[in-house]
């Protein structure tokens, strides 16, 4: 026979009401009674029904999660990092993977009936998920915004900084022709990244080898690179604005027999997990996710508590990780 909380309220001793608050976490309660409904609902194994506890307290439990992929060592580690602090406040994880396209965001699981909140990790296009989730007043914080300026609740990397240490790490190695291959222009973090190149070669007086646009992917690479083989002027260095990109440059130089970091250094950005797997390992700025993770859900949690909190904004500085792939440049 199931286990219901008026059996739970006779073991206990207590009003099914008192039960009913300890169910809900309500701070009302005092300690010995909340001690012996727990103790009650252990010797009975009693499991409280999610729907109804939904119900009773105006809350779901769940926290709706939308990303681009799941393609992504970076993005994984983030997410692990909000799971994880979510289960210890209470809260179950739902997965939503999105390209932006507004019409299936509202048939999403994110509505103002299914979840307490949401947080948009790494969202191309920020706009249409928050005019969709103000209209539902629903709370949310984004994480790693493409866009600026944006009057919501956000963390951020200083992607600058990030490009800036990359570059300067490399001049400081003793490089004057220094490539960069940025990430599609379209991303905030792939223009920002490219500023800091740029910038750290004008404080040394230095003239950029070029920027040349790939994707957030190894094919674009290799085939940029490939193309430096084939012109014959290769840069003594490059810095990728993805771990990707960068894996792809040292596939094309290894197939041509040129050597990283002998004949050309390499850097990348964002330290995915294949950065410290692949021989030589791979020189990294590394994206600071467990902060991300861990103070995104805490931003959240504070403004589902208080929906009229005011909007927070964080920003986190890259880490330079040197590895094998950068070292001085080759003697001419």
């Amino acid at each position: 026979m199931k286990v219901s909380i008026f059996d739970v309220a006779k073991k206990a001793g207590l009003s099914v009401v008192t039960v009913s608050r300890v169910l809900n976490h309500s701070t009302s309660v005092r300690q010995k009674n909340r001690e012996k409904v727990l103790q009650a609902m252990k010797e009975l194994d009693y499991h409280p029904n999610a729907s109804a506890r939904s119900l009773a307290s105006g809350r779901t439990g769940i926290i709706g999660l939308t990303l681009a992929t799941l393609h992504d060592s970076v993005l994984d580690a983030v997410v692990q990092e909000i799971n994880d602090r979510l289960a210890e406040n209470g809260y179950f994880l739902a997965l939503s993977i999105s390209q932006g396209d507004e019409e299936s965001f509202r048939r999403s699981m994110f509505q103002e009936d299914r979840v307490d909140g949401v947080i948009l990790l790494s969202p191309a296009n920020s706009d249409v998920y928050v005019m969709e989730l103000k209209k539902r007043k629903i709370p949310f914080v984004i994480l790693d915004s493409q866009q600026q300026n944006l009057s919501v609740s956000m963390i951020v990397v200083n992607n600058f900084k990030g490009g800036y240490d990359a570059t300067k790490h490399l001049i400081d190695l003793g490089h004057s022709n220094i490539a960069h291959i940025s990430g599609p222009r379209s991303f905030l973090s792939s223009r920002e990244r490219e500023k800091g190149y740029l910038y750290a070669h004008e404080e040394a007086g230095i003239k950029p080898f070029g920027v040349v646009e790939g994707g957030f992917d190894i094919p674009s690479g290799y085939r940029i690179a490939s193309g430096w083989i084939e012109s014959g002027k290769l840069p003594t260095a490059v810095f990728a604005a993805d771990d990707f990109i960068a894996l792809g440059v040292m596939d094309a130089f290894k197939n041509a027999g040129i050597q990283v970091p002998g004949d050309v250094s390499v850097i990348g950005f964002d330290d995915q997990i294949y950065a410290s797997e692949f021989r030589p390992y791979l020189t990294t700025v590394r994206q600071p996710f467990e902060k991300i993770g861990r103070q995104g859900v805490d931003i959240l949690l504070k403004l589902i508590k208080d929906p009229s909190r005011r909007n927070v904004s964080m920003e986190f500085d890259p880490e330079l990780i040197i590895r094998e792939t950068t070292g001085v440049p080759r003697s001419t």
